[in-house]
């Protein structure tokens, strides 16, 4: 059988090449308009794009004959990956070959910002020459914050400590032993906003990392920070870093990503600040990671067409469990658990069980897989997904303990994550209720119900009166309005677990006027949205 793929997005032409020696045709037309792609792409059994082009619901309706789109890259954000596996498409990314290319450009930004190299070469190339006014920082000596330990923060590590940089890290996945060999020192979130000179950020764009640096937390920083971000825009909050440098917070910022590509006009009057310096999404721009990462995709998609092979696909698992509609709430009650879980388990945890029950217990393998990619998506800057799950939690040196019994107690399909040793909650347990209707129903051998969605609060009380009037007291002075509400007790009138839902997201001075009341212990936030 004959294939025909279509290039975008000026993909190197090594792509085609690769194709070609595979046997396939491919098609690089160069820019299209939307209008001319809808009309073309019924023709084409696969598709390869970079950052440009969107694969949307709507184009993969046009897209008739599309088997597999590739993007020749690590983000994925412009594909609709529900939609192209609703349609049967496989989605795949080469999440390596841009990690060398990233790595260099964010170190090549933290010394163009250390010393003023954009400014001052522009006042050269204008007829100016004012030395002192350029006067730079070194980098040696100096304490450089890495946000995310992955394959790319790692890469920056390496290199900047070779300038005599000490390096510290926040990452709650990676392993000490892991920054040991890297010569880095792990330390919590607060403590690396404190004391860090540098901060570099290596993450996905989360809820958890929405706005890492903004106005809000302007107080946890270290006074002269200079931050970098060539990760995902929106990490540091575009709109404040004016404020915070005129301030004199942050000394200045090395932006290579931005909340909208291109920025918009608003995005534009900030990168106007002198003290600001950007570039337009360059990081993975080198001609060895286009070559690389061009080469790699288009053996990806040669192997999966041919069905020889399915390295790179991010929904592989996905198409084929489509057709066995019994798994799919199990599944997302796995992913679902696996990201509350997350939140409740101390830093470096690496140590889980996992226990399936009734029903569950049949597709033991693949929610092992759901809970782990819901953890990790949270903090793994690379695609996280249900075929590449196990290896990123190997790589993190993970225990897993799977077991199964056709037993269950109360509920037909119960789930339970058993956390690791030093959690504040020791197990949770959820079941699926109904279409879309997916429960925690115990923590700790606590019978409790509560949805997992939104956004809640956790706690261990004393079990005496006034204590639910107490914290929902606080939450209505806070203008914080109960979605719902769960009580677990022993039995024995002395301890009780609480669990809220609530209809925003709680900040720290919102969530320490709750833990301070009396009789409150072990409070917990968590955010599923």
């Amino acid at each position: 059988m004959s294939f025909k793929v279509l290039l975008l997005d000026s993909v190197d032409p090594v792509c085609a090449e690769v194709f070609k020696k595979r046997g396939i045709e491919a098609d690089q037309p160069g820019k299209l308009t939307q209008d001319e792609l809808y009309a073309r792409i019924g023709e084409y059994d696969g598709m390869v794009v970079r950052s440009a082009t969107k694969v949307t619901a709507e184009l993969l309706t046009h897209a008739e004959k599309m088997k597999v789109v590739g993007r020749a890259g690590v983000g994925v954000d412009n594909v609709d990956i529900p939609s192209a596996t609703a349609k049967g498409v496989l989605v795949m990314n080469t999440p390596d070959g841009n990690t060398i290319s990233t790595a260099e450009h964010t170190c090549g930004m933290i010394i163009a910002l250390s010393r003023n190299i954009p400014k001052s070469v522009a006042k050269v190339k204008s007829g100016g020459w004012d030395r002192k006014a350029y006067m730079g920082t070194e980098v040696h000596g100096k304490i450089l914050g890495i946000v995310g330990l992955g394959k790319i923060g790692t890469e920056v590590a390496k290199r900047m400590k070779s300038f005599g940089m000490e390096i510290q890290a926040y990452d709650p996945f990676s392993t000490e032993e892991h920054a040991k060999e890297v010569g880095v020192k792990l330390v919590e979130l607060d403590e690396l906003l404190g004391t860090s000179d540098y901060l570099s950020v290596h993450t996905p764009l989360t809820e958890k990392t929405k706005g890492l640096v903004s106005l809000k937390n302007a107080a946890k920083l270290k006074k002269g920070i200079r931050l970098v971000n060539c990760a995902r825009g929106g990490i540091y909050t575009e709109a404040d870093l004016p404020a915070l440098i005129d301030q004199g917070i942050v000394a200045g910022a090395a932006l290579d990503v931005y909340t909208s590509e291109p920025p918009t006009e608003d995005i534009y009057k900030v990168l106007e600040h002198e003290h600001i310096i950007c570039t337009p999404h360059l990081g993975a721009s080198t001609e060895e990671a286009q070559e690389k990462v061009a080469e790699q995709i288009a053996d990806q998609m040669a192997d999966a067409l041919e069905n020889k092979n399915y390295k790179g696909s991010l929904n592989g698992k996905s198409i084929s469990l489509l057709t066995n509609k019994e798994v799919q709430p199990y599944l997302q009650l796995a992913e679902k658990l696996g990201h509350l879980a997350v939140q409740l388990s101390p830093d470096h945890a690496n140590s889980f069980e996992f226990e399936y029950a009734g029903d569950s217990a049949k597709f033991a393998d693949v929610l092992t897989d759901g809970i782990l990619k819901g953890m990790l998506s949270e903090y793994v800057d690379e695609a996280v997904n249900l075929i590449n799950a196990r290896v990123y939690a190997d790589n993190r040196g993970f225990t897993i303990k799977e077991t199964t019994t056709s037993k269950a107690k109360l509920y037909s399909d119960l789930v339970t994550i058993r956390l690791p040793k030093g959690s504040e909650y020791s197990s949770i347990s959820a079941v699926v209720f109904g279409e879309g209707d997916y429960r925690i129903v115990e923590i700790d051998n606590y019978g409790i119900e509560l949805r997992l969605e939104g956004d809640m609060i956790l706690y261990q009380n004393e079990d005496r009166p006034g204590m639910l009037a107490s914290v929902s007291g606080a939450l209505a002075e806070m203008n914080i309005n109960i979605g719902g509400l769960s009580l677990g007790r022993s039995g024995k009138g002395s301890r009780a677990i609480t669990a809220f839902s609530v209809d925003k997201q709680m900040d720290e001075a919102e969530l320490t006027k709750v833990s301070a009341l009396e009789g409150i212990e072990h409070l917990r936030y968590v955010s599923l949205t």
